[in-house]
C-alpha cells in the first residue's frame, strides 16, 4: 500500500511554519520548505514565480498585512500519485479559506474591517521532505464582494462563503485506500472525458448524469456562484458557459490526483477557449482566452457530488481588456 505520509507532512510542516511567522520572517520559512528551484503559480497579479522573496514581499506580507489574525482553516487535505505522468511525481492537495480581519487596503481592495473568508487550493509537489512546485489559487473577487464590491453583475448562480464537503471526511492525515482512490480517479476521469463532446453527443442533462449525482453541488467562483442539481447546474453554469465559447482546447492539467473519495486537479493554463457569445456581461470576442483553473471533487458510490472549482476570473478579464484590480488603483488616485 503506498504511503504518502512524508509528502503530507512536510506541506503540514510547511504552513505550520507560514501561518505562525512574523511579516519579516515569511521569507525565510518559504525558503527552509521548498526546493532551490520551486516554481510558484497563483491567480493575477501574481502569475508564475521562483523567487522566495518576491513571493513573500509581493503576495503574503502585504496579504497578511492588510487581513490581520488570519488564521487557516482546512476543510479538505488528501494526496496521491499524479496521474499525469504516470505517478513519477506525488503531490498534495489542501483546501479552505484564510479567515481574518480585513483592516488594510489590499490590491487597491478598500477594508471593511470586518471578518472576511479568503477561499483557496493549493496542489504542492513534493520531493525529498522539500516542496518543489506550488499552484496556490485563490478568489480575490470573492474578496471583494465581502467587502460590498460588486465586480461581477450578471452572476447566472450564488455567491457564498463555501463551506467544506457535506461528509466533512476530507481532512486525510491517514492514508487511503488505494482502491477507493482509484474508484475515484476513475469516476473523474470519465467526467472530464463526456466534457469533451460538449460540441454534440448526448442532450447536456444526459451527459451529466453520467458522471454526476442529480443532487450534485457545484461550488463555483465569484462571478459565476455555486449551484445545485444538475437541472440547475445546466441552467445556471453549464449550459450558459458552452453556448459562451466555441475553440475550447483538451483539458492541460500538470497534475491530477485522486485519495479515497477525493480527488482533483489544475493547469496552466487548464483550457483554452474563444468567448465568441459572451460570458460574466462581456460582449463577444474573437480571443482566445486562457484559464487557469483548479478543481476538487468528492465521488460518492460511483458518481461525483461535490465539486470545488477555483477560476482565475481577474486573468480572464485582463485578456480581453478589462484589468479590475487596475482600476480599482486609477480610481484611489
Amino acid at each position: 500500500m503506498p504511503s504518502f505520509q512524508s509528502q503530507k507532512q512536510t506541506v503540514l510542516d510547511f504552513y505550520a511554519a507560514l501561518d505562525t511567522a512574523a511579516l519579516s520572517d515569511i521569507e525565510g520559512s518559504i525558503r527552509a520548505h521548498t526546493t532551490e528551484d520551486y516554481i510558484w503559480r497563483s491567480y493575477h497579479p501574481f502569475g508564475l514565480k521562483t523567487d522566495p522573496a518576491e513571493i513573500a514581499n509581493e503576495c503574503w506580507v502585504p496579504m497578511k498585512t492588510a487581513i490581520t489574525s488570519m488564521q487557516r482553516r482546512m476543510d479538505v487535505f488528501f494526496a496521491g500519485d499524479n496521474f499525469m505522468d504516470d505517478g513519477q511525481s506525488v503531490w498534495v492537495c489542501t483546501m479552505g479559506h484564510l479567515m481574518g480581519l480585513f483592516d488594510q487596503p489590499w490590491l487597491g481592495i478598500q477594508p471593511n474591517n470586518k471578518l472576511v473568508m479568503l477561499r483557496y487550493a493549493e496542489f504542492h509537489r513534493v520531493v525529498d521532505n522539500k516542496i518543489a512546485e506550488t499552484a496556490f489559487y485563490f478568489d480575490i473577487p470573492h474578496l471583494m464582494v465581502q467587502a460590498g464590491y460588486n465586480p461581477f453583475p450578471n452572476q447566472t448562480a450564488s455567491p457564498l462563503v463555501q463551506p467544506g464537503p457535506a461528509t466533512h471526511d476530507a481532512l486525510m492525515y491517514q492514508d487511503a485506500d488505494p482502491a477507493e482512490s482509484q474508484r475515484t480517479m476513475d469516476s473523474m476521469n470519465q467526467m472530464i472525458s463526456d466534457l469533451g463532446q460538449w460540441q454534440g453527443g448526448l442532450p447536456l442533462e444526459e451527459e451529466l448524469a453520467m458522471t454526476w449525482h442529480d443532487d450534485m453541488l457545484w461550488w463555483g467562483p465569484a462571478g459565476i456562484g455555486a449551484t445545485y442539481t444538475i437541472k440547475r447546474y445546466a441552467q445556471q453554469h453549464s449550459g450558459p458557459f458552452r453556448a459562451a465559447f466555441t475553440d475550447r482546447s483538451k483539458t492541460k492539467h500538470i497534475a491530477r490526483i485522486a485519495e479515497g473519495s477525493y480527488s482533483g486537479f489544475f493547469g496552466w493554463p487548464n483550457f483554452t477557449a474563444r468567448p465568441t457569445g459572451g460570458f460574466i456581461g462581456m460582449p463577444p470576442s474573437d480571443t482566445l482566452c486562457e484559464f487557469n483553473v483548479i478543481d476538487i471533487y468528492r465521488r460518492e458510490g460511483d458518481k461525483l457530488k461535490e465539486n470545488w472549482i477555483f477560476i482565475d476570473m481577474l486573468h480572464y478579464l485582463k485578456q480581453l481588456g478589462v484589468d479590475v484590480l487596475g482600476d480599482l488603483n486609477k480610481s484611489a488616485l
